[in-house]
């Protein structure tokens, strides 16, 4: 893999490989929007809908834990091939929902289908993050300039499938605009199986499972930072705030509801790309080729601090609100929309840290394992997104996120220590 005659075979197969996982998350990202606010429509409460991604974050948890060991085993390739296929068998799935079913049922039902395709969501992330660090160059911040071009591209492409998702419902409908996902990814599975280049390594035999826990304590301590830092965002992303514009947007009439879909897609693919596309250019804010990897460290909780001063201004105007005002939803667009910003380049340094503290013959192992801290933090934020927004609205949800966010920065003051 490092010999130049291999790089350009393996070079290709990543190409291959992120192009694959583009296409995986814009199908994620649509899904997500589909799901929330077709059942929001279907009288869903916050806490019913948080339920509904549960299994989705416990799948991912459990997941990244053994598809280290599942890549280090059989190879990267098997594990996108098994992701893709997942996802198209969970879309075909959904489709199948009754409405005539009780909510429990359809509750039960949607968890099983959501918790598929979180496993094959994070097969999927394994072979595209794990190449990075097999692949990218590492001289002059290359390293980091890779990691924040896949990660920022993929974030841009999942935006764009939260406006698809709301498109989508608002045109074909739920069934059909699922069934019809499930064809475009399947068309790209075949053609992956078909036309994937050689390049990626093809697992070792004598992997063991024990091996995907860390005993680095930088790991360990960034994995820890990454579950906060998460929480802190799907707190609010997941449920709180698309309930909150849809309360402010709709009438309540079909055509109100059109609209308010519309304009609830365009917000979340907005944040998205933007998160994206700072997280893309975090090397050139970061200056991260003429900077040591001791001062990226060092960095990191200084930016987990700047994140920190937006959810605590947007809880205390929340607060003083009190009722949903016109001025408090405009201060909540920009002040979200500046939260994406900050959070991209945490997240960008997240993600150049953990590849720069692992080694190469345990990058999966380590990768998977960081990953399962993500899905973990995604799980809490999930689960407190519905409760807080149930029991307290934006003032307890928002607080929540800034608690969240400062232990982030707890956990990132510990790296560099071990």
């Amino acid at each position: 893999m490092t010999s130049a005659p291999d790089r350009p075979e393996g070079l290709n197969a990543y190409i291959a490989v992120t192009a694959a996982y583009w296409a995986f998350m814009l199908t994620d990202g649509a899904l997500r929007m589909l799901v929330l606010l077709h059942f929001h429509t279907l009288g869903f409460s916050p806490v019913q809908l948080a339920y509904l991604f549960v299994l989705y974050e416990i799948a991912g948890m459990v997941t990244n834990l053994a598809a280290g060991w599942i890549a280090a085993r059989f190879g990267l390739t098997s594990t996108l091939y098994v992701g893709l296929g997942l996802q198209v068998l969970a879309l075909i799935a959904l489709a199948q929902l009754d409405p005539g079913w009780a909510i429990g049922a359809s509750v039960a039902y949607v968890m099983l289908v959501q918790g598929a395709s979180g496993v094959a969501k994070d097969l999927a992330k394994m072979s595209s993050k794990s190449a990075v660090k097999l692949l990218a160059p590492t001289e002059n911040g290359g390293l980091f300039r890779w990691v924040a071009l896949l990660t920022g591209s993929k974030n841009a492409v999942k935006g764009l499938g939260f406006l698809l998702g709301a498109a989508l419902l608002g045109t074909l409908g739920f069934v059909w605009a699922v069934l019809a996902m499930a064809a475009v990814l399947a068309v790209i599975l075949v053609a992956v199986l078909i036309a994937m280049p050689p390049g990626l390594p093809k697992g070792r035999k004598g992997a063991k499972f024990s091996e995907v826990f860390s005993k680095s304590a930088n790991v360990n301590w960034l994995s820890a930072a990454r579950v906060f830092l998460f929480g802190a965002r799907d707190v609010w992303f997941v449920v709180g705030i698309p309930i909150y514009f849809y309360a402010v947007l709709s009438d309540g009439t079909e055509a109100g509801n059109r609209a308010a879909f519309f304009m609830i897609g365009s917000f979340m693919a907005v944040w998205i790309i933007l998160y994206g596309g700072v997280q893309a250019l975090a090397p050139r804010l970061l200056r991260a080729a003429q900077r040591p990897e001791a001062d990226l460290i060092g960095a990191a909780r200084g930016w987990a601090l700047a994140l920190l001063v937006v959810p605590v201004i947007l809880t205390g105007a929340a607060l003083a609100a009190g009722q949903p005002q016109s001025w408090l939803t405009v201060l909540l667009v920009v002040g979200l929309l500046l939260f994406g910003g900050l959070f991209a380049v945490n997240s960008a340094l997240h993600s150049y840290l953990i590849l720069a503290f692992t080694k190469a013959e345990r990058v999966t192992m380590d990768v998977g394992f960081y990953y399962m801290a993500n899905a973990g933090g995604r799980l809490l934020g999930t689960v407190l997104s519905g409760l807080t927004y149930q029991l307290g609205g934006l003032p307890l949800m928002l607080g929540t996120a800034s608690a969240m966010v400062a232990l982030s920065a707890v956990a990132a003051g510990r790296l560099g220590r071990a």
